[in-house]
């Protein structure tokens, strides 16, 4: 079992920055793919990033490569989506989920077990 609660969202102009938190608890976290993902209104949910919890493997999706950092505090149990760069189309609810599939099998939502709340962010023009 796993528990995710995301924090730091919130209104931020275009071309800034913004960090999104997520706290994780659970016996297995430790061992856990982190993930980000994001949805628009009108939109499906969409695949932002991806870590492994060793931190050794990361992957992104196109639109946010360059301009996104997924990271983790192992000791905090906690997973980081730093966002910069931002654009309006960035704007969406930001929610963070954990899987036991790999890296590269965890790039769908599908793949993964357990979500958070979700977190609003709105970026302004």
């Amino acid at each position: 079992q796993v528990q995710l609660v995301e924090s730091g969202g919130g209104l931020v102009q275009a071309g800034g920055s913004m960090r999104l938190s997520c706290a994780a608890s659970g016996h297995t976290f430790s061992s856990y793919t982190m993930g980000w993902f994001r949805q628009a209104p009108g939109k499906e949910r969409e695949f932002v990033a991806t870590i492994s919890w060793s931190g050794s493997t990361t992957y992104y999706a196109d639109s946010v490569k360059g301009r996104f950092t997924i990271s983790r505090d192992n000791a905090k149990n906690t997973v980081y989506l730093q966002m910069n760069s931002l654009k309006p189309e960035d704007t969406a609810v930001y929610s963070c989920a954990a899987t036991q599939k790999p890296t590269y099998r965890s790039r769908s939502a599908y793949s993964y077990d357990y979500w958070g709340q979700g977190t609003q962010v709105t970026v302004s023009s």
